[in-house]
């Protein structure tokens, strides 16, 4: 009951949002090539693409390009729209670590557990990274 009141409030049914595969794949592979910010906890908001800037990228890339960018996909939203994309993970050059903590706590939040799990693994290979750096 309390997830479902959660699911709700956000508009969005917990059943429908999973872990979009393509994404976490292409979040992994920058990840690997160290294409990563490793910003603090709170710069998303600061980082995150604008409105704008996301229709830009689409314009020139296409939506399942935009795709790419994202852990989650709702599936009770179209495919043709930026809705059906959840839980941005960068700017369209490189991970943000700071976009993948707020991914990580808002599926946590709401119950998507394979998203807040990819997001969560996502996390400890670009911390790791940044230890095996550091050495």
């Amino acid at each position: 009951m309390a997830r479902q009141m959660r699911a709700s409030a956000a508009g969005v049914n917990a059943m429908s949002v999973k872990m979009h595969s393509e994404g976490y794949a292409h979040a992994r592979e920058l990840v690997d090539y160290g294409e990563v910010t490793r910003d603090e906890r709170d710069d998303w908001s600061e980082h995150r693409p604008s409105a704008e800037e996301e229709n830009e990228f689409i314009r020139r890339h296409g939506l399942a390009e935009y795709g790419k960018w994202h852990l989650g996909i709702d599936a009770s939203a179209s495919r043709e729209t930026k809705a059906h994309y959840k839980f941005p993970f960068g700017d369209f050059k490189r991970v943000h670590r700071c976009a993948v903590i707020s991914a990580e706590s808002r599926a946590g939040q709401y119950k998507y557990l394979d998203v807040e799990k990819a997001a969560k693994h996502l996390l400890e290979l670009i911390d790791s990274h940044v230890a095996s750096n550091a050495r």
